[in-house]
């Protein structure tokens, strides 16, 4: 080989060799600080950057982004010394690259253990009920209290959350135990107020109902009581326009007393005193037609004949006009017969009636 390439080819490696420790490449996001010759120099910034070579290093390399750390659950002891297991997961970014690599030698387990008195401290002064249901006060007071210790650290604390709280298993049972009897209460309420609201509705349902049931049967009345009104009105004025005597009138009485005893809801029947007047209208009414027969006294057929065919003829209309008055006589005793039978069957029907609706009482009441 030539003598004269060898010293090319050493000259050209230690080139490349200086080249390659001058040049440091520093992806976005990230920081490295430089040590020269064991002292910090600077911290490179993402991009081309030139060092010295052999006299600069790379000391650190850090990820400036927002970062997520979940530490293990710690036990701590509330007001009511209660042991608890709190999760914290912790939120935080790398402001000062150069303190977080040199101010601190771990930042990490550093936040960790000022997480843990942090959370101790604050628990300390809670009673297991407020520990659980302040979460948000406690991440508050955690916050403040990194942010305050890990601002020299060149860290910056965004967010503090309480992952879980993990009380005993006897706490537990007795909190399962004490919501368990919560949803019994107040299901039992939901289904008391349930009841109530239908029992409500059915009252409220039920006084329509009566209420308007109660006006159809005032507004049937009314029209009934009308068209009974009117009917009469007609009735009477027929009457009096045909000029009916009082011997009708006594007549259609006596033949409307058997459809008085025929309702159901009859338990007595009442005989009106009218009746006896009523009977003697009718028969007066047969006794006046019977007299029709009679000759009236200023005829001369029965004075002035002198032989005994006259006196014969006169006897003759004197027999008939007897005849007539027993045939009155006898049909004004049948209208008595036939109205007081009438009556005795309508009390007969009035008594098996009210026999039939209270037993028991219905030979106290016919007798």
């Amino acid at each position: 080989m030539d003598p004269v390439v060898i010293p090319i080819l050493v000259a050209a490696i230690v080139v490349v060799f200086l080249v390659a420790a001058t040049v440091r490449i520093v992806p976005q996001a990230r920081r490295y600080n430089i040590e020269r010759f064991g002292r910090y120099r600077r911290t490179l910034q993402p991009g081309l950057n030139f060092v010295l070579p052999v006299a600069d290093r790379v000391n650190t390399k850090l990820d400036v982004r927002e970062q997520v750390y979940s530490s293990d659950p710690k036990p701590v002891i509330t007001e009511d010394n209660l042991v608890v297991n709190i999760d914290t997961v912790l939120y935080y970014q790398i402001t000062d690259p150069r303190a977080a690599a040199y101010e601190v030698a771990d930042y990490l387990q550093a936040i960790d253990q000022l997480t843990v008195t942090t959370l101790r401290n604050v628990i300390g002064s809670m009673d297991l009920e407020q520990t659980l249901t302040s979460r948000e006060e406690i991440n508050t007071r955690l916050r403040t209290v990194l942010d305050d210790a890990t601002g020299k650290w060149g860290i910056r604390v965004n967010r503090v959350e309480i992952k879980a709280i993990d009380p005993p298993n006897t706490i537990k049972e007795a909190m399962e135990k004490q919501m368990r009897a919560e949803r019994d209460k107040r299901a039992a309420i939901l289904h008391a107020e349930g009841e109530r609201q239908a029992k409500i509705l059915t009252a409220e349902g039920t006084k329509q109902k009566d209420i308007l049931e109660a006006q159809g049967t005032q507004q049937a009345m009314i029209l009934r009581a009308d068209g009974e009104a009117k009917a009469v009105e007609r009735v009477f004025q027929a009457v009096h326009r045909n000029n009916a005597d009082p011997k009708i009138l006594a007549y259609k009485y006596l033949e409307t007393l058997p459809h008085l005893a025929k309702s159901d809801n009859n338990t007595f029947w009442v005989i009106p005193g009218e009746l006896t007047e009523a009977v003697r209208a009718v028969t007066s009414a047969f006794g006046d037609q019977s007299t029709m027969g009679l000759p009236e006294s200023g005829q001369p057929e029965g004075t002035t004949t002198t032989d005994g065919a006259s006196d014969e003829g006169g006897t003759a209309e004197l027999e008939a006009g007897s005849t007539l008055s027993l045939d009155a006589a006898a049909a004004a005793d049948e209208v008595a017969k036939q109205a007081a039978a009438a009556v005795s069957d309508a009390k007969a029907e009035a008594e098996a009636a009210r026999a039939s609706q209270v037993p028991g009482r219905g030979q106290t009441s016919g007798d």
